[in-house]
This record gives C-alpha cells, structure tokens and sequence, in this order.
C-alpha cells in the first residue's frame, strides 16, 4: 500500500513540473538510454604492423635536450694546462715562465711557506676532504675555528663558511630574500651573485653601475607604488646587493652614498667583498674598513676564499641572527661537502699574516696597482684601461667595437697568445653571454700581486702593447 502512494506522490509531483523542466528530464533519460544502447563504433586508429613500428622508431630524430655543443675549435674546449704551483710565474708546459697576470693570488700567499706548512699538517691530521657536509659529519674543529677568526677578524657576530666560493653568494641571498620581495642590484654584479638573486625568485631591479642617482629613482618610485598599497609595502622587504670593487668591471662601489640610501629607504644591505678581503682597509677588512663605516650599517659581507686567502671556499659574517639562519637554509652549507680542512688550516695561517703584516701588504699592493694602472693607459689608442687605481682587478678593452660580440671577443684572445708568445700570461674574461643579467663588453682582465717588481711591470706592459700592435695593425 505504501508503495502504490509513492508511486501516485511521484506522478503528481511530475504531473506539477513545468514543461522546461519536463523536457530537460526527458532529454537527460535519452541520453542515458543511448549510452547503454550504442554499439561501439571501431577505432579509427591505424594499426601499424611491427615492421612498420621499427621503421619510424628508427627513422625517428629526437629533439636535443640541450644545445648543440661547440664546434671542436672553441677556445673552451682547450683550456691551458698548468705544471706546477701557479705562482708568480706559470709553466705551460713550453719550458717558458710566463709572468702571472692571470690569476687572483693578490697577495701571493699561495707561495707562503708558512701557509703550506699549516695545510700539511692539517693534512696529516684530517686528511684530504671531509666527505660529508656540516651537518652530517663534515665540521671539523678546524672548520669551527676559522669560522671564529673570520667573525674577530671582521669584528662581527659570527661567520659561516661555505665549501666553494661561487656558492657562497647564490646560497646566502636567497637564504634570506623570497618571493615578494625587492632586490636592488648593480647591474654589473658578477655571475655568482646574479645566480643568487635569481634563485631568490625576488624582483629583482638592476641600477645602472656606480649611479646612485638612479638608484635613488628607482627607489623614489618604488616609494610612490607603496603609498598606493600600505598593506603589500608593509609584507614587501627591500635588500640591496653590491661588490666592493665589481669582478667585471675592476670599479669601487661608493659606499658612503649607498648607505645613505640604505638608512632613507631602510634597505638591508648585502656587500661582496671578494677581490677586497685583505686587500683595502687599514685593518685588510674591505671596503667599510677603508672608509670607516661601522659593520651595523652592513647586514652581511659575502667574499671568497680563493683570492687573497690563496685558498678554497667563501664566508659570510654579520650578525649571529643573519649567519646562523644559514645552516639551517643556505643549499650550498646545508648540502655540499664541507671545506676540506687543510684548506681551512691555510685560510687560519692566512689571517696571521694578515693581522700581523698586512697594512703593510695593502700598501704595497696598491703602489704596484698605481703603477700598473699607469703603464696600461698608455698602451695604445687602440686600447682603454677600466679600473679603479688602486684595484687589483683591470680590463683591457677595444676603444672601437664591432656590432659583433663574438668578433671582438676573437680579436682579444688573439692579444692574449700573442702575449704569451711574450712571457706574459693573461686571460680573456668569460661569461654566458646568454645567461648574464647585463653582459659587460669582451675584455681581458689583469690582476696585480704585491711581488710584482717595477721590470716585471714594464716586461708586462711591454708584452702586451707588441701584442696589441701586432693584432690591430
């Protein structure tokens, strides 16, 4: 009985629908029907036999993953070959001692007898590599120590020490800069560091090299976009990013100006001091220490290991909130194999020199800077000298370029065999073309050392106008 009702509630019920609602009930039923009713249609695939099948698997040309490697010439392909320590002078192998300005041993610590005596017995005790990374039984007493002398030595906080100097700088900045955030950077920052802000995955807002005017601008206008959205300005942090004297272009940041800056527009401030450490300062600690600005105005310094300290790795000092934060989120600490410790061993020796001769060091290397300075700006018309004077770091470039990169790039290595055939050894400066933020114009980059005597210097200056005479005439 209760059964017959429901089915009378049910036909009442569709007896009251209105005639779209009907009809839509109607059609959805059809299609139900046609679903379970339909025969299958055959598929209109082909089917190909087996024969077939291997026929195109083998006709068939992949699409490369990568592009296609240089030809067999590129200079890339055959890099020079050093017998022996790379020290004042280099063999290739030829049987001629090239005089060295090539390589960034600024100081030539490397050929330090103290130092190599300190790495050795390091050696003896530790063995060559650590084989695992800070974290996973990779720290050493030795790493823990030089990590004390850097932070005394740079009068911070604390310091970290990174395993390789290139990863220094693109695991520290994105340790602390995220998404949302600003990054101002100058535009001709080095590949490392341009990693780094790349892996931030900040905005990043490049200012044209040394013009803090136009930092101010961009700055300015980001001031105006702020008072628009208080809200997103008060969750956006801003960091800025410089070298004390930029690897591309051998030129001293103005510091003094930049932390003007920082204070008015409350930037956190990040400094490479890789070509600086040990180089400038009364007290060999970079470019604050040469113009006297406390390390609160700095969050972090950032340099390498493998200049003046003649070693391997790199450091950051700052505050212990700003250093610690990078054990626990710095890629390049948290996962890479640590500094093996003979290498840390020398790099604690190098720190002696430092506090006990090296005021003196830093002021006979920038005499000799002068000096080079000089000679190279009077090479040749052809030919222009960029550089601070009292940079260790030089680049030669063509007073006229061509619209080719590549044309201009060829014409330079040519200058540097030529020079070699003279004894000197130089190098063609290289970048990923394709990969840099805003790649500098070709140039062959010299590097100074304090040992060079005033007949090396003009052998060197020597060399290279004959070389210079030799491809441009």
């Amino acid at each position: 009985m209760a059964s017959q009702w429901n089915v009378y509630e049910s036909f009442q019920a569709l007896l009251q629908a209105g005639p779209y609602h009907l009809a839509l009930e109607g059609v959805l039923v059809m299609c139900i029907i046609w679903l379970f009713t339909a025969k299958k249609q055959p598929s209109k695939l082909i089917r190909l036999t087996k024969k077939e099948e291997e026929e195109l698997i083998a006709e068939w040309i992949p699409e490369p993953l990568v592009p296609n490697p240089p030809k067999d010439d590129h200079p890339s392909l055959h890099t020079r070959t050093v017998y022996g320590k790379p020290g004042h002078y280099l063999d290739l192998g030829s049987g001629q001692k090239l005089l060295n300005l090539g390589t960034h041993n600024y100081l030539n610590l490397g050929e330090r007898p103290e130092v190599e005596a300190a790495a050795l017995e390091c050696l003896h005790k530790y063995g060559v590599g650590s084989c695992g990374p800070r974290g996973f039984y990779g720290t050493t007493e030795v790493h823990l120590r030089l990590e004390d002398r850097l932070a005394d030595f740079f009068n911070c906080e604390k310091a970290v020490l990174y395993s390789y100097g290139f990863s220094t700088s693109a695991s520290a900045i994105p340790a602390y800069a995220k998404s949302g955030d600003i990054i101002y950077a100058d535009e001709m920052v080095n590949f490392a560091l341009q990693r780094g802000l790349q892996a931030s995955r900040s905005r990043i807002v490049y200012f044209r090299h040394n013009d803090v005017a136009h930092l101010e601008e961009l700055l300015q206008e980001q001031v105006r976009l702020d008072k628009k959205d208080p809200k997103k300005a008060n969750a956006t942090r801003k960091f800025m990013v410089i070298e004390a004297i930029y690897m591309n272009s051998g030129k001293m940041c103005p510091l003094p100006d930049l932390v003007k800056l920082r204070q008015k527009y409350q930037l956190r401030l990040y400094i490479d001091e890789s070509i600086t450490f040990g180089t400038l300062g009364p007290n060999c600690r970079g470019i604050t220490d040469y113009y006297n600005i406390p390390m609160k105005e700095v969050d972090m310094i950032m340099a390498t290991l493998e200049t003046s300290a003649a070693s391997s790795g790199g450091f950051c000092v700052g505050t212990e909130f700003v250093i610690e934060h990078q054990r626990l989120s710095g890629l390049g600490y948290c996962f890479s194999a640590s500094l093996p410790p003979m290498m840390a061993a020398a790099s604690i020796k190098v720190l002696d020199i430092l506090e006990a001769e090296g005021p003196d060091m830093v002021v006979e290397l920038h005499d000799k800077c002068r000096q080079m300075q000089d000679a190279l700006s009077k090479l040749h018309a052809k030919i222009e000298v960029s550089g601070e004077d009292i940079s260790p770091v030089k680049h030669l470039r063509l007073v006229e370029t061509s619209a080719n990169r590549e044309t201009d790039d060829a014409i330079l290595r040519k200058i540097v065999d030529k020079a070699e055939s003279y004894g000197v050894a130089l190098t063609l400066a290289s970048y990923l073309w394709e990969k840099e933020a805003n790649p500098p114009p070709p140039s062959i980059r010299i590097t100074v050392n304090k040992d060079l005597t005033r007949e090396e210097m003009q052998k060197a200056s020597e060399a290279i106008r004959r070389a210079v005479t030799d491809v441009l005439e």
